[in-house]
């Protein structure tokens, strides 16, 4: 047994089973929505750390979403890259192992970062006069790092139940990534106890989370609501609307790949969810709050024109 347990070493890749010249085409959309994800949440991260005014809890958070959007691109669309130019290239069995533990541990740092997220809205727009005593640095410093510690020790959870099942069979694995399902799928051994952990992490850290931003947004919605002054009225839905777009795209992926009835979803179907959910939720977080958000923007002008004004000061000297 423990040498059949030994025998995989490595996995194949299979991707998209598709012609030559449309994968080329796909590397081509991948490796540009890869460095638009990259280059639009650097920019948020840099604006935020540059200007002073964004110096807030909300910005703080929207700070970290961004470090997880980069880091949860650098961890799947290089591999994706390279198996579209090369399908017969394995990946190793610790690499894949690592991949799928990264995966998971920053979907769940994205997931409860949005649910603090959603409660800073509420704090600062249902209880405005206690804001910066209930979001002080110390509580905006301790829910980050324990949102990054749980959704690691979550992810090491799945990883460490998986390691335990042997791997001796079949070594090509039905996705572009290592997708923990797709993975669990070559075992040699019943995997029922993954399956329940799977979908009980999926209960703690989609459904309940999502039900409390649903709370907490319909509590935002009917203070909004009293709000006398239309410009605050405005402003307020602008923020908030902004956050909602991208709960309702990181949540709704989720939900559909992880709880819907697999039956109902062929696997060809999934890799198109999971594309959709790896390469665009990312992509497009940056540009959902910078465009919906006036002082994104004016930080973007500000820190440009300082930019362009230091150059013209070097250029004179």
């Amino acid at each position: 047994m423990k040498r059949n347990q030994t025998m995989v070493t490595e996995f194949i890749l299979l991707g998209f089973c598709l012609g030559q010249r449309i994968q080329l085409i796909l590397f081509l959309l991948f490796f540009l929505l890869y460095i638009f994800t990259i280059l639009g949440n650097g920019t948020i991260l840099a604006i935020i750390c540059l200007d002073s005014r964004l110096h807030t809890p909300m910005y703080f958070f929207l700070s970290q979403l961004a470090i997880v959007d980069m880091a949860y691109a650098c961890n799947t669309v290089p591999q994706t890259l390279i198996n579209l130019l090369d399908e017969t290239r394995p990946i190793t069995f610790a690499g894949c192992m690592t991949q799928t533990f990264l995966f998971l541990a920053f979907a769940h740092t994205e997931c409860v970062l949005l649910v603090v997220m959603s409660y800073d809205r509420y704090v600062a727009i249902c209880h405005p006069l206690h804001y910066t005593v209930i979001m002080n640095w110390r509580v905006c410093t301790i829910l980050v790092v324990v949102s990054w510690i749980v959704s690691f020790l979550l992810a090491l959870v799945h990883v460490v139940l998986m390691l335990r099942l042997p791997f001796s069979g079949p070594h090509e694995i039905n996705h572009f990534f290592c997708e923990i399902l797709s993975v669990l799928k070559l075992a040699c051994a019943d995997t029922t106890l993954n399956q329940v952990v799977i979908f009980a992490a999926c209960v703690f850290i989609l459904v309940g989370p999502l039900c409390f931003v649903l709370i907490s947004y319909t509590r935002i919605l009917l203070a909004i609501l009293r709000i006398q002054s239309g410009e605050g009225r405005r402003k307020a839905f602008s923020t908030c609307s902004s956050h909602l777009c991208v709960v309702g795209l990181f949540f709704g992926s989720a939900i559909i790949m992880y709880m819907a009835p697999k039956s109902q979803h062929p696997e060809e179907q999934q890799k198109v969810l999971f594309l959709f959910y790896s390469f665009f939720n990312p992509m497009l977080n940056p540009f959902i709050y910078s465009l919906r958000n006036a002082e994104v923007k004016g930080a973007l002008r500000r820190t440009l024109s300082k930019a362009s004004h230091s150059q013209l000061v070097w250029c004179s000297e």
